[in-house]
Parts: structure tokens; C-alpha cells; sequence
């Protein structure tokens, strides 16, 4: 069934609804146990009363497993990003579809005023919904590998006085810019798209950011004319440049172009500036772990992403204190 907002509505108001949803979701072979791995043989615990409820008699909608293998109990959240959050399941899955069918992402105040949550609750979902996002494992990149850089942030001559004398301060000279370097590396094949912040766009730096990836030596880089590339671009089984500053966007002769990554960057540039207003480094990564998936997933079904997130939010738990300390 194709998922959309009328066809989760139900899903959105009813809680039980939404747990069954997510079990059908993340478990489309039968339970599976978080404790010892078994498939199909856990069995469902009915509540007493036909209600169950916390130690302080609250009911709870939380459907309770065990398994028939090792004895032990467990709900569909187990060992998710979910695990343990005091916020309803059914207001869950609909900021899971709201940041999974939005094209320029969903600012914490626009899910504050959805869900009815305080601003760091929905904050604070938001980014365990981007930690599931990001892949927990990635395949070393190989093919035709298109590689660009961008730089996110404010101008420092536009910033008032109190923030630019914090940035100033905070710089100790090292900069003449409050941006900061992003390097992505998209696979002209598959549209996969992986960006990590870089200290600067020096050849060094571009080489061991790329290395970290890609299979430098079974791979074709495609790149714009930047002499970052030139000092490893032979290391590679071709490098093919565009002219940019000649107005070259396309090599005919070989095919060539970054028009990709420019794609990409003018989405991450228009979400960052239009529904986020300004996203600090420190959180920044994740804001990338975001539009990444995004992008690398834009030809899958809005149903097909939602259940890419919750079989990644699998093993990943973030606390509120790791998210603030970063």
C-alpha cells in the first residue's frame, strides 16, 4: 500500500494503529528479536485487562513481544532511534513522513506546530530521525566519481557586531571566512551522494576526504578545473576536468560535467537558506546525513524512504545529551 497523508491519517490519530504500522513496516517477515536475532518464533503478549498500563497507570498503546528462543521480552522499538522516547509512536511516524516526503526538509518549529510538542522535543526528533538517515555502513564508492566542493554559511560582513565580535573571537585569525568547506562525492551511476565537512579545499585535504570513499584506482573522477584535483586527479584511471571559468559545463569529448553536484548543491543551498535560516557546524553534519539521503533516494516512493529510515534506525540511539554536546 502506497503511503500518503490520507492514507495515514488514521495511522496519525490512533496509537495502536501506528504501532502495528510500524511493526508491518520494520518487520515484514514476522518479529524479529533485538536479543538473540530470531526470526517469525516470538509471540505477541496480550494485556490482562485488555489495557496496558505503566507503573504509574497510565495505558499505554505499546504492543509487547517475546521470544520463544531466548525468553526475553521486547517491543518493535527495541534498539531503534525510538527506544525509550516519552513522545507518542503515532506523532513519530508522522514527523517520520513529514521529513521523508519533504523535498527542502522540515524546520523544528513547523514540527513543533504539527505534532504539538515544545521546540526541543521536535528538534530533538528531527535529528534522531537524521541519525537513522545516514547509512551505518557505506560500500567504498567505485565508477565515475563526480567530486565538487561548496562553502555554507554567513557572510561576515553581514553579520551584527555582537556576532561578528564572537566569530572574530572564536576565528583567533585563522579565517577570513565564517563558511565553512563542504567536499561531495556523487556516483554518476546510482546518483549516490555522500558530503563531508573539510578543513579546507588544499589537494591533501581533498585526497584523503576522497580516499576514504572511493577506490581511487578503479575509478574515473570528474571534476571542475580546482588545483586541489591536480595533485592526485593521475592516480585515478582518468580525470576529466570542465572549464567552468570558460563557460565549459559539459566535455563533449569525454562527458564530463559536475553538473550533478551543482544539482545538489542548489537544493542543499535553497533548504539550508529557506527552512533552516542557519544551521551552526557543529550540527552540521547531520543537516548533510539529511539531504544526502534525500537525494540519493529521490527516485524512491515516499513509502519506499519511510521504510529505509526505520530499517536503518536500527542500533542507533542518540541522546539529547550527545546531540547538545556536539
Amino acid at each position: 500500500m502506497e503511503l500518503n497523508l490520507s492514507t495515514l491519517a488514521k495511522h496519525f490519530s490512533d496509537e495502536a494503529a501506528a504501532w502495528e504500522l510500524v511493526e508491518k513496516m520494520r518487520w515484514p517477515n514476522g518479529p524479529v528479536c533485538p536479543h538473540c536475532g530470531d526470526v517469525g518464533r516470538a509471540y505477541f503478549l496480550k494485556p490482562r485487562n485488555g489495557t496496558r498500563t505503566t507503573t504509574t497507570g497510565r495505558v499505554t498503546y505499546r504492543r509487547l513481544w517475546k521470544c520463544a528462543a531466548c525468553r526475553k521480552k521486547f517491543s518493535v522499538l527495541v534498539g531503534t532511534i525510538f527506544e525509550r522516547s516519552q513522545v507518542p509512536l503515532s506523532k513519530w511516524l508522522l514527523a517520520l513522513y513529514l521529513m521523508s516526503a519533504s523535498k527542502n526538509g522540515v524546520a523544528a518549529n513547523e514540527l513543533r506546530r504539527i505534532l504539538g510538542v515544545t521546540q526541543p522535543t521536535a528538534w530533538f526528533m528531527a535529528h534522531r530521525l537524521r541519525e537513522a538517515m545516514c547509512a551505518s555502513s557505506f560500500e567504498t564508492m567505485r565508477g565515475t566519481i563526480v567530486a565538487d566542493e561548496t562553502w555554507i554559511g554567513g557572510n561576515p560582513a553581514r553579520m551584527n557586531h555582537k556576532t561578528r565580535e564572537r566569530w572574530e573571537k572564536s576565528q583567533r585569525g585563522s579565517s577570513n571566512t565564517a563558511k565553512t568547506p563542504v567536499l561531495s562525492l556523487i556516483n554518476a551511476a546510482t546518483g549516490e551522494v555522500r558530503s563531508k565537512i573539510v578543513t579546507d579545499i588544499a589537494g591533501p585535504t581533498l585526497r584523503k576526504a576522497i580516499a576514504e570513499q572511493v577506490d581511487i584506482a578503479g575509478s574515473v573522477l570528474w571534476t571542475d578545473e580546482g588545483r586541489g584535483y591536480r595533485h592526485f586527479g593521475k592516480e585515478f584511471i582518468a580525470h576529466n576536468t570542465v572549464n567552468h571559468s570558460q563557460d565549459e559545463y559539459v566535455d563533449y569529448t569525454t562527458g564530463a560535467s559536475t553538473n550533478k553536484a551543482e544539482n545538489f548543491f542548489a537544493q542543499l543551498a535553497r533548504s539550508l537558506d529557506g527552512t533552516f535560516h542557519h544551521v551552526s557546524k557543529e550540527h552540521l553534519p547531520r543537516y548533510l546525513d539529511e539531504f544526502d539521503f534525500r537525494f540519493s533516494t529521490r527516485k524512491m516512493s515516499d513509502t519506499a524512504r519511510m521504510e529505509r529510515i526505520i530499517d536503518q534506525a536500527e542500533g542507533r540511539r542518540l541522546t539529547y545529551r550527545r546531540v547538545t554536546a556536539a
